[in-house]
């Protein structure tokens, strides 16, 4: 990186915001790049920051890392990902999966709100017989 500046791990959190650790773990997954100096010091190029928001944003939607590692060639030029076949490909399944989730989550929330209401409802008769006994004693 002759002639061009270069940041070192520290460097790049301080400017994204995310931990070294985090940072080595992209680049372990294959999500960042990063060459290294004689001394084995990491040292990324400056638009290493913006693949690291990248990288952030779509982990925020749910995406694996390894289809990160696929889409981030999409991801070049700004926000968003470049509309083709495959990143669209991509989105919707996550979205469809999301759905499914979604839905299973729905299915456990209302059986899991109707053995709530028996266990109330069963909590509440107990009260009364032990007020009645409590009574007639």
């Amino acid at each position: 990186m002759r002639g061009q500046e270069a940041w070192r791990i520290g460097q790049l959190a301080d400017r994204t915001g995310v931990s070294a650790r985090s940072l080595r773990y992209y680049e372990q997954q294959g999500l960042l790049r990063a060459e290294r100096d004689a001394n084995g010091y990491r040292r990324y190029r400056p638009e290493a920051a913006d693949t690291v928001l990248r990288i952030r944003e779509l982990l925020a939607t749910g995406l694996s890392t390894d289809a990160i590692r696929e889409l981030l060639p999409c991801a070049q030029g700004g926000p968003g990902l470049q509309s083709c076949a495959f990143s669209c490909g991509v989105v919707e399944g996550q979205l469809a999966r999301l759905d499914v989730e979604i839905a299973e989550l729905l299915r456990r929330r209302e059986a899991l709100g109707r053995y709530a209401g028996v266990m109330r409802e069963r909590r509440e008769q107990d009260e009364a017989l032990a007020a009645r006994a409590l009574r007639s004693a």
